[in-house]
């Protein structure tokens, strides 16, 4: 079975901007990088709106974003959850310290490619 070929952007930087879909992925880089300063619950609306819509950007550029999102929503998660369980044996501190550069990176790389209309 081929696989669906994926719409990619619009070469033109100002159309790409009034494109809805690709500002729902700037919303979610967003509220992703919010996270750190309201205790993660912007991040948690982040990722359901990415469910949420998944299916309305599915075979777009955007589809790749919507999925780098998610997958950073979720193995941020998962090593918070690890980094604040070992706290009191110190490695938890460096583990949060690292998920959190983490965390940062790919919202940045995200949010620079989305710009640029490339995809993840």
């Amino acid at each position: 079975m081929a696989e669906p070929e994926h719409v990619p952007a619009n070469p033109d930087p100002v159309a790409r901007r009034s494109d809805p879909v690709r500002n729902l992925a700037v919303v979610v880089y967003i509220l992703q990088a919010l996270s750190f300063f309201v205790g993660g619950i912007t991040g948690l609306v982040g990722v359901i709106i990415n469910y949420v819509k998944l299916d309305d950007v599915r075979n777009t550029w955007i589809e790749s974003h919507f999925r780098w999102q998610i997958r950073t929503f979720w193995i941020g998660l998962l090593w918070t959850v690890v980094g604040i369980v070992t706290m009191p044996l110190v490695i938890g501190w460096f583990i949060l310290l690292g998920i959190s550069i983490w965390i940062i990176y790919r919202i940045v790389k995200g949010a620079l490619a989305l710009n640029e209309g490339k995809t993840l």
